[in-house]
């Protein structure tokens, strides 16, 4: 791992706490939520203060995120706002931590200038025992305050000065006054520096949690459900009208199409949609030239291509399926046929652009975990852990193509591989279209679609990303794609 920490793949956009004041801020706030201390000088700290350091130094890195326990923050200064979360446990958790302190930016700014700003996430389904206990909990709250106590101090002085101004005899007591004076003394002049933390209470429907064995819930659509990462049965009866488990990869896609939350990320022929698949066909290659110690640390595209001829015999059906839409889109072949149960079929896909677009890319990049880059964007967890298992030629390859193309462009390559991201306008899911998505849902796969940019061929019967096409329609269609061409 020390590689990609060396290339900032690893703990990088880190908070450095290095000054003596916000070091001492850091302990105080340290013993105030956890007991615990460091004797650590300097260190780095992610959005919710968690330092990985500090975790190492006193033996447990989950001292801020307890298991079965609320997730604890430290807010030193609001730089902590572009940090990462790491140890996530659910995936929502970066996004609260951001709006909370984006909405509080001014009194954040004004607290942190004089203490550290210590709270939590309060949610019932963080301490649930089971999972039907963790569904059933949908909604998270933020409490936060000062270690010295200021905006509780801050709400006690406004209660104090409404007393003095309403009582009739309140100019002339004395004890009000000195009360008023003490407390005042915590808080500052309120007038000028507001203290005051907006109470913050969030939905919480669509997640990803590490807890269970990993879940993936998604309740915004027509047909709300759960995917495990392991067999839901093991979890006993849950709250939703289906649990999936994700290796029935048949039953995952009819769920994510009924819901309407994937797309195809080849919409048309052209260079550009034959680039993306290439650079998928790429990884897969890598992944089969490192297993074999043939895969140099900083493989150029002429190298993968002629890896993939020396190893034309070994490659899986994941790079078979996807070169044939690489024909498809840059040579005018046929429809490939590529189906649910097709094991490139996921690497066809990525989310439609909805408010929980960044969930269904998560759950699709455990779904397609030979392509590293969409891994290491969608899931870091995940591709943490597959990074530990991999060949140290895989590694050395990785961590060098992550670092010399998506590290420069972060935002390029995440519009080109899903889309822009989701305008003011797409605040919450749209209507599901009428017609066959409508439909899909009393039927046993997905709907029928046409083919990108021209009318459907015969070749999908099964589930796939662009449906089925009826029998009779078949001869018909096929002459007219003949004649197109």
């Amino acid at each position: 791992m020390e590689r990609l920490i060396a290339k900032g793949l690893m703990f990088g956009d880190l908070v450095p706490v290095e000054s003596p004041v916000l070091v001492e801020r850091y302990r105080r706030a340290m013993r105030h939520l956890t007991g615990k201390d460091t004797a650590l000088s300097d260190f780095h700290v992610d959005i919710s203060g968690f330092s990985p350091e500090v975790g190492d130094e006193i033996g447990d890195p989950h001292y801020l995120n307890p298991p079965g326990s609320q997730r604890q923050f430290i807010l030193l200064t609001l730089d902590q706002r572009d940090a990462p979360l790491l140890n996530a446990q659910f995936s929502t958790s970066r996004g609260i931590l951001r709006q909370f302190m984006d909405r509080n930016a001014a009194a954040l700014f004004a607290l942190t200038a004089r203490d550290a700003v210590a709270g939590e996430l309060v949610g019932s389904h963080y301490a649930a025992e089971t999972a039907a206990r963790l569904l059933e909990g949908r909604r998270v709250s933020v409490e936060a305050d000062t270690t010295g106590g200021a905006v509780a101090a801050a709400g006690r002085l406004e209660g104090l000065v409404a007393r003095f101004k309403s009582e009739p005899d309140g100019w002339w007591d004395d004890r009000l006054i000195a009360e008023m004076i003490e407390v005042a003394g915590v808080t500052g002049d309120l007038t000028r520096n507001p203290v005051k933390l907006e109470a913050m209470s969030f939905q919480q429907d669509s997640f990803w949690t590490a807890r269970f064995g990993g879940l993936y819930v998604l309740r915004d659509g027509p047909a709300p459900g759960v995917v495990s990462v392991g067999d839901p049965a093991a979890l006993g009866a849950l709250p939703v009208p289906e649990a999936i488990p994700m290796a029935e990869r048949g039953a995952v896609a009819r769920f994510l199409a009924r819901n309407d939350l994937v797309e195809p990320i080849v919409e048309e022929r052209g260079a550009r949609a034959a680039a993306i698949l290439r650079q998928k066909m790429d990884f897969i290659v890598a992944d089969v030239a490192g297993s074999a110690g043939e895969l140099p640390e900083r493989a150029t595209r002429a190298e993968l291509r002629r890896l993939a001829r020396r190893h034309a015999g070994r490659l899986p059906p994941e790079w078979e399926g996807l070169a044939s839409l690489v024909a498809w889109a840059e040579e005018g072949a046929g429809w490939p046929r590529i189906t649910s149960d097709h094991p490139a079929y996921f690497y066809t896909l990525r989310a439609r652009r909805r408010p929980n677009a960044d969930l269904v890319n998560m759950l699709l990049a455990e779904l397609t975990p030979l392509d590293v880059r969409q891994l290491f964007i969608c899931h870091k967890e995940a591709f943490y852990r597959h990074y530990r298992t991999w060949p140290e030629a895989k590694r050395s390859y990785v961590a060098e193509l992550l670092a010399g193309e998506y590290q420069l462009d972060k935002a390029g390559t995440r519009a080109a591989l899903f889309g822009p991201e989701p305008g003011m306008a797409e605040a919450g899911p749209p209507p599901l279209p009428a017609g066959p998505w409508a439909r899909a849902q009393a039927q046993e796969g997905p709907p029928p679609l046409p083919e990108p940019a021209r009318p459907a061929p015969a070749m999908l019967d099964a589930v796939g990303p662009w449906g089925s096409v009826r029998a009779e329609a078949r001869p018909r269609r096929q002459r007219r794609r003949r004649d197109d061409d």
